[in-house]
């Protein structure tokens, strides 16, 4: 009788802890943000079988989960000349910057701003924030600006220009007057 008593106890118990325990995987449940790469100082080419897609340079960066992000990125492709900023995050073919982006295309077409992203697919730069736009003696502003690199079409909101239509025009007003007030209204908020 002690031992029937025993095992009914024994088995009220278990049944008790089995029911009322929450059992779960923890590392299942929960996303883990592995650092994947970490680098200082180091240039990253993109290449496919057919050709060299770009070359972007850190001088800082991590890759977590398939993301990249950089510090004072420097990039280069056949379109773009030179794009800096001070921060770039990679997802996908996307580049994100932000913080004195500047992007140089080879035919004298300069940008300036503090926010854009660069699509590399289809070779769009949009810029989400305040910029100027130098094009050859042309000074361009606005609040922001989608440019499609392949058909060289541009969309750009608040737009103010200055575009001189003759050669022999003297400049009067030049893409540097734009950038010095561009920094100027920066630095004071």
């Amino acid at each position: 009788m002690k031992l029937e008593l025993l095992l009914v106890v024994l088995i009220a118990l278990t049944s008790y802890v089995t029911m009322t325990t929450k059992l779960s995987d923890q590392r299942v449940t929960k996303e883990e943000k592995k650092k994947e790469l970490e680098f200082t100082n180091t240039t990253f080419t993109e290449v496919t079988t057919q050709k060299r897609e770009g070359v972007a340079f850190g001088t800082y960066g991590v890759r977590v989960n398939g993301i990249m992000y950089m510090d004072n990125i420097r990039y280069h492709n056949e379109k773009i000349k030179l794009l800096l900023a001070d921060k770039g995050t990679y997802i996908g073919k996307k580049i994100y910057l932000d913080g004195n982006v500047t992007v140089h295309q080879k035919a004298e077409h300069n940008y300036y701003a503090e926010h854009a992203n660069y699509d590399q697919k289809v070779e769009v730069l949009n810029v989400t924030s305040p910029f100027v736009a130098c094009i050859r003696r042309d000074v361009i502003t606005g609040d922001t600006l989608i440019y499609n690199m392949k058909p060289k079409e541009a969309f750009a909101t608040s737009v103010r220009a200055v575009f001189y239509t003759k050669k022999n025009d003297t400049i009067t007003y030049r893409c540097e007057d734009e950038l010095r007030h561009f920094r100027n209204k920066k630095k004071q908020g």
